[in-house]
């Protein structure tokens, strides 16, 4: 295991026509044309406005594999995942998992920019809190100037410790039961940059009166990395089970 967990890893023309049959009035072709685009009007925007929400779901769900692979990548220099945030030596925050993992997103440039010793809201650190990787941003999230709906699930007995680092062993439930990352509803975004995630009594109260990005539910991230689409009716229990990494529990189907 590297020494520094915190270090920067190494790592033919109508008009002829037209002219040719005086009868044709200008008139006519537009009054047809008209009624052709009305039609299209009424058969198009139902199946662009569905496809364009699938896209944006799917650029979602590929953000979050991105992140999650970035997190498993981490894992296999340093043999756990990030804390949830750093701290200084009187316990305060420091750094957010979502800075710690930057180099493995192709954001080491920006990495070295952050002095990881002050804090993400530091003067020192203002021009990297001018910056928002793509891979923080859901295209159909409308959210701050740098803030992400892209929370991890924090708690001792959660995916992500708050302060400490965590060992994939140390869950001993599935990982395909696991909850890892959660994009959550728009007035529970953050900073990218903050040291803040999903707490458990946020998770279970998901989907009550909030403003999902995506209509009907949310995109997670499962501890194996897999990433999938959940229900916003998800019942609390299933909730619960999979957000603890040790409860011995079963998620059911979902």
């Amino acid at each position: 295991m590297t020494d520094n967990p915190y270090a920067s890893p190494e790592p033919v023309s109508d008009t002829a026509v037209l002219w040719k049959r005086p009868r044709v009035t200008f008139l006519r072709v537009l009054l047809g044309l008209a009624i052709v685009f009305i039609l299209a009007a009424l058969l198009i925007p139902p199946v662009t406005r569905g496809g364009g929400e699938v896209r944006r779901r799917t650029q979602c769900k590929n953000n979050l594999k991105q992140i999650a692979l970035a997190l498993h990548n981490y894992a296999d220099i340093y043999d756990a995942l990030p804390p949830a945030y750093t701290v200084d030596a009187d316990g305060r925050p420091l750094h957010s998992w979502r800075t710690l993992i930057l180099p493995f997103v192709e954001q080491q440039h920006l990495f070295k920019t952050i002095d990881l010793t002050k804090p993400w809201d530091d003067p020192a650190n203002a021009e990297a809190l001018k910056t928002v990787p793509d891979v923080y941003r859901c295209p159909g999230a409308t959210l701050p100037p740098g803030f992400t709906s892209y929370l991890g699930n924090v708690g001792t007995n959660a995916c992500f410790h708050p302060t400490a680092p965590r060992a994939f062993s140390e869950m001993t439930d599935r990982t395909t039961e696991t909850l890892m990352l959660i994009e959550v509803a728009h007035e529970h975004a953050v900073h990218w940059m903050a040291p803040q995630d999903a707490s458990e009594e946020m998770v279970l109260n998901f989907g009550n009166d909030d403003k999902l990005t995506h209509p009907g539910g949310f995109n997670a991230a499962l501890a194996n990395g897999h990433v999938q689409f959940f229900s916003d009716h998800m019942p609390s229990e299933q909730l619960r089970a999979l957000i603890s990494i040790a409860g011995n529990d079963r998620v059911g189907e979902f």
